[in-house]
């Protein structure tokens, strides 16, 4: 009889480890589901786990950190180097020209491992402009979300869901007041203002042309078991990072790390203070229905590279007719019109 009770007591604890622990490696190969939810959480899984699983666990600590943006180690999956990748998502989200003012950022559509005055400036750009915002926008065109602004910064599609919501796949909502799912978006604002969901509404609502923010996708939650979300967000300590936080029985967030005007500072002297969690949560973003994401324009979808990762896109001492499918390099120097974009406003 005891041994029968000690079975279901292992069983059950099994399988609540079960229900809390990371879906990503579950997810990632799930990048052609029919559900867009799950494209966009399998999508960002695929990315997340290619990084090596970098995360901050639910007590706002870095647990883990394995490669970031300017190295060249490779990543997993034949993804190249660190800093590449990140090249590409800026490349393929179609944002490289939205930066083309931005030294490097030229070079970063051509740049390959092999060294050079290409690589040496885009690995530059990468590790000097913010990335978030062009791994958010990579992300949901592999995932085909329709009607989705993609943008160097967050703030456009953010105040798209606040000013536009008909015409955004995102529905703009209190983070606090609301049950996260897969394909969502939790973003903060990155000011010394703290504004909060109200102040960042009527901030919008009052023309506001700019902020600087941030925002992770959530890729699953728990709340029956485990009681987590999860959520990947880009350029989060310098690489795709996996953020860990509370929920309740309701699945809504539990305990959320908020700031508040005038917190002390994290520092040797204040360690209480110091959490990654804890920021100016200010909006939810809730993709929208299937039913109704249905009904909005098709997103533009990137056709697969021509090159395959890690080799060049463009020949410098081209030989004609041999290579027809590379086309030539520009110039050093070539710039396109300046971006009127300031790429301060995201991290």
């Amino acid at each position: 009889m005891y041994l029968k009770i000690f079975a279901s007591l292992l069983l059950l604890a099994l399988s609540g480890g079960s229900a809390a622990s990371d879906q990503c490696p579950l997810l990632r190969s799930r990048q052609a589901d029919p559900d867009i939810a799950t494209r966009i959480a399998a999508v960002a899984c695929h990315e997340h786990m290619d990084w090596y699983r970098p995360f901050i666990d639910s007590d706002g600590r870095l647990a883990s950190s394995t490669v970031v943006e300017a190295e060249s180690t490779d990543l997993q999956s034949g993804a190249g180097p660190a800093w590449l990748r990140v090249a590409a998502y800026w490349r393929d989200a179609g944002l490289l020209q939205q930066m083309g003012g931005r030294q490097g950022a030229t070079e970063c559509a051509y740049a390959s491992p092999t060294g050079g005055m290409p690589a040496q400036a885009c690995r530059a750009f990468v590790v000097d402009q913010p990335w978030s915002a062009a791994f958010i926008s990579w992300t949901m065109q592999r995932a085909g979300v329709p009607g989705f602004l993609s943008s160097a910064s967050h703030f456009d599609y953010v105040r798209a869901a606040r000013s536009n919501p008909q015409g955004s796949p995102y529905l703009f909502l209190d983070p606090q007041a609301t049950v996260p799912a897969a394909g969502d978006m939790l973003c903060y604002v990155r000011t010394n203002r703290v504004y909060g969901h109200a102040g960042l509404a009527e901030a919008i609502d009052g023309g506001a042309k700019g902020l600087r923010m941030h925002c992770d996708i959530v890729v699953a939650t728990n709340p029956g078991g485990g009681s987590r979300a999860y959520l990947v967000g880009g350029n989060v300590q310098q690489a795709v990072t996996m953020r860990v936080l509370n929920v309740n029985a309701t699945g809504r967030f539990w305990n959320l790390p908020m700031r508040s005007q005038g917190d002390v500072s994290c520092s040797p002297d204040a360690p209480a203070a110091c959490n990654f969690n804890r920021q100016d949560w200010a909006v939810l973003l809730k993709l929208k229905p299937q039913a109704q994401l249905a009904l909005m324009p098709p997103a533009r979808m990137l056709p697969p590279p021509r090159v395959p990762v890690g080799q060049p896109t463009c020949c410098v001492r081209c030989v004609l007719g041999a290579v027809p499918e590379i086309p030539r390099c520009p110039v050093d120097g070539t710039q396109v019109a300046p971006s009127t974009l300031d790429p301060a406003q995201d991290d």
